[in-house]
């Protein structure tokens, strides 16, 4: 079998009906696929037999650990010679595993490729989409870059040989999510395994339904943010003190334009007024556009919260929580082993 298609669930069943149900049209259909249920309290179990027919599917029931433990634990039962990890709340085009099929290079270890919002999305999802992949609001730094040495493999989007990932120990443990799969990506790189960025190989990728979940998501970004620039210093970019930078500036410029002068506030509303146009213009939308600047500001602070509370606790308290060691996070493969 060429392909393995590994899903780690929770407490999601009808975004895995859809992601199954693309899945089902699929042109290239030498793959199977791999459900790994991570303790949820709503069980996939209905949708799973509505697909056993159409698909080949194999579906476990654990207890929770995270999602990073479920996709190794998806890797020992598959059988495919490349492992391909997506998220539930994913939806992949009909041509994906064709293209990836294609343009798969016979030396290549690990691939990868970007993430699209869906047409049928809702606004919120549209803008959310915008906000993590826009130029104006990360760099364009969430795969969308071109150059494979500015690429880093995501788990909604991700392909392994499996021999590859039971070499390295498979995903990172649980402490590292959402940060897991670019710890597993720089790992990769700095053993030198074969990486290929294809670009046409995208998923539509919904991300979060409220800004609520939202703001959640981008603080634990920022937490871990600041665990990964522990284990590999040399990886940290100026960009990453973006968020929190901003927050500053429109803190002082909120603070400026109240006592001494509103002009101090117009930078902050030139910048936010781009992002309305832009996003309304890529989305062909101008709600979105609106909600595109909640959800960047969202993005911002959230990202700055979960930042700045970790570098507190790692750097001045010194929590011995915040604090990982490399050599720890993998090998999570023999442990699983063992379990069964």
């Amino acid at each position: 079998m060429k392909f393995s298609l590994i899903i780690p669930v929770y407490n999601r069943p009808d975004e895995l009906d859809e992601l199954l149900a693309s899945l089902t049209k699929q042109l290239f259909t030498d793959f199977e696929v791999v459900i790994v249920e991570d303790g949820s309290d709503i069980k996939s179990e209905h949708i799973i037999k509505d697909y056993s027919s159409s698909l080949n599917i194999q579906y476990f029931y654990k207890k929770n650990e995270g999602p990073s433990i479920g996709r190794s634990f998806g890797a020992t039962k598959a059988k495919g010679e490349y492992l391909i990890f997506t998220d539930s709340d994913c939806i992949l085009p009909t041509t994906y595993l064709t293209i990836i099929y294609d343009k798969l290079k016979k030396e290549t270890d690990v691939f990868g490729g970007p993430d699209s919002a869906h047409p049928d999305f809702n606004n919120v999802q549209k803008s959310i989409s915008y906000s993590m992949t826009s130029l104006l609001t990360t760099g364009g730094v969430r795969g969308k870059e071109k150059s494979v040495e500015k690429f880093y493999p995501r788990s909604f989007n991700m392909g392994i040989r499996k021999a590859v990932f039971e070499e390295i120990g498979g995903f990172p443990k649980t402490t590292m999510w959402p940060g897991e799969d670019m710890v597993m990506a720089i790992e990769l790189i700095k053993r030198q395994y074969n990486l290929q960025y294809i670009h046409d190989a995208f998923v539509y990728h919904k991300r979060r339904t409220s800004i609520k979940k939202f703001f959640k998501q981008v603080s634990h970004f920022g937490k871990v943010r600041i665990y990964i620039s522990q284990l590999y210093p040399d990886t940290f970019k100026i960009i990453y003190l973006f968020p929190l930078a901003f927050v500053l500036f429109t803190l002082i410029s909120i603070l400026m334009g109240t006592l001494i002068n509103v002009l101090f506030l117009m930078p902050l509303v030139v910048y936010l007024l781009l992002i309305m146009i832009d996003s309304s213009i890529r989305n062909k939308s101008l709600p979105v556009g609106l909600l595109s600047v909640i959800t960047s500001l969202t993005q911002f602070f959230g990202y700055a919260t979960g930042f700045s509370k970790s570098m507190f606790q790692t750097y001045i308290l010194k929590n011995p929580e915040y604090t990982l060691v490399r050599e720890e996070l993998f090998n999570p493969i023999d442990r699983i082993r063992n379990s069964d």
